[in-house]
């Protein structure tokens, strides 16, 4: 066995080592609003259910480790002291991975995730349709846990109404745990599915994803892609070029074979077929293969 003393190691492989080790955790995907109006969507894997007389949820926006700034998320629930913090499922996995990334101040992680913002009755923040759970909370106070990058902010929120999806619901009326579907953070890329087991989520990109509001109509309409798909396909930098798409199908007889067809469903269900295997890249060559 070995034996650790915090001090002796990197910050980030300290933070490795926890996040790791103390799993299966629960996400709280908090919608906040700034003073000035504007919404903000994040997840947050630092999160629990501490009381319940009163209701109390507490999560936990942490410093950045890389330079010690602290999120929207923090600034917004220290302004206006409300939050709404949705449960997340397997459905929206993705689209969750999508927001946490990195956009600048006053961009809509809403639009760049392509979830749906719904009004609140008793805050200002706004719900997350998709989301199977939602609890509005007022925040009762806030708790700096240090000055440093990798600092904890623990928000401690009361909750002052929920509003529960009815199809997670059993006959008796308490939430079915296969139905809602559940998904937990693990270390590193993983993720736990609470009906199934492990999988991993590639980690959204250092640089910007391009958000799921870039992507054509005529794609997000399509009955072939769910959320999920959505998620992954915003989750790229740029498109590829025209060159690169007709080199991608010069070289790829199934996917040529699929677009002489002139099925747009088929062309997309390829589509779907790498993004299934992680291969957002070559979905985006097939699906702007269809327009050029």
């Amino acid at each position: 066995m070995i034996s650790i003393e915090p001090k002796d190691i990197s910050l980030v492989k300290l933070q490795d080592y926890l996040q790791s080790a103390v799993a299966p955790r629960p996400i709280a995907f908090a919608s906040t609003m700034s003073k000035s109006g504007r919404p903000n969507l994040s997840p947050f894997s630092f999160f629990n259910v501490f009381s319940s007389n009163p209701p109390i949820l507490i999560f936990s926006p942490a410093r950045r480790v890389r330079d010690n700034t602290i999120k929207h998320t923090l600034i917004n629930a220290e302004a206006t002291r409300e939050v709404v913090i949705n449960v997340v499922n397997f459905d929206m996995v993705h689209q969750v991975s999508l927001s946490s990334t990195e956009y600048a101040d006053g961009v809509n992680e809403f639009l760049k995730s392509g979830l749906t913002q719904i009004p609140s009755d008793m805050v200002k923040p706004y719900r997350v349709k998709e989301s199977p759970v939602q609890f509005e909370c007022r925040v009762n106070e806030i708790i700096s846990l240090g000055n440093e990058g990798g600092a904890g902010n623990l928000i401690i929120c009361e909750v002052l109404k929920i509003h529960i999806v009815e199809n997670i619901l059993d006959e008796n009326g308490s939430i079915d745990q296969y139905k809602i579907d559940l998904i937990s953070r693990m270390g590193q890329n993983w993720y736990s599915r609470s009906n199934q087991g492990l999988f991993e989520v590639p980690k959204p990109l250092a640089t910007i994803g391009i958000g799921v509001d870039a992507i054509p109509d005529y794609i997000k309409q399509s009955p072939i892609f769910d959320g999920n798909d959505l998620g992954r396909l915003g989750n790229i930098e740029s498109l590829p070029t025209n060159q690169e798409v007709s080199i991608f199908v010069k070289e790829n007889f199934a996917v040529k074979g699929v677009l002489s067809a002139d099925d747009i469903l088929k062309v997309h269900q390829k589509a779907k077929e790498f993004l299934q295997n992680d291969d957002v890249l070559s979905a985006w060559k097939v699906l702007l293969a269809e327009r050029i």
